[in-house]
């Protein structure tokens, strides 16, 4: 989802600028959470990562095909960013419980990543929101 948005988004650059920072975040964190789960003796799930992935795509895909593009891609961040907030919390919680100070630690940096993207874009929605309206307002290319 976030790759699409960035490839996307082009009438915004700071909205584009921290999508591609979130981005640059979060497939740094796939190789992080691996390695703890390489560490405990399991798998990641290889099929669960694969319809992950399908179902972002096509949430991003959908959302480019409407002209609030850029509108609905925030949204969807913010409420994807909200769930992952939750998961890592889930995570950070069960990692204490276990005594693994390792997956502690990542889970509590990628917490502190999705909590700032989150607050982020909640912070910034109104402003995207009123460039989205004049730009469209004006004739220009709203859309991304």
């Amino acid at each position: 989802m976030l790759r699409v948005q960035a490839e996307r988004v082009v009438h915004y650059p700071k909205v584009k600028a921290r999508i591609e920072q979130h981005l640059r975040e979060t497939l740094g964190r796939q190789r992080l959470l691996d390695g703890c789960i390489d560490s405990l003796g399991g798998k990641s799930s290889g099929f669960k990562g694969a319809v992950g992935k399908a179902m972002a795509f096509g949430r991003g895909a959908c959302d480019a095909l409407r002209p609030d593009e850029v509108i609905r891609g925030a949204i969807s961040t913010y409420a994807f960013g909200n769930r992952q907030v939750a998961t890592y919390t889930l995570l950070v919680a069960a990692a204490k419980t276990v005594g693994d100070m390792e997956t502690l630690r990542v889970c509590e940096q990628f917490l502190r990543e999705e909590k700032a993207m989150t607050a982020w874009m909640l912070q910034h929605l109104p402003e995207l929101t009123e460039e989205f309206l004049l730009r469209d307002a004006a004739d220009f290319d709203a859309k991304g």
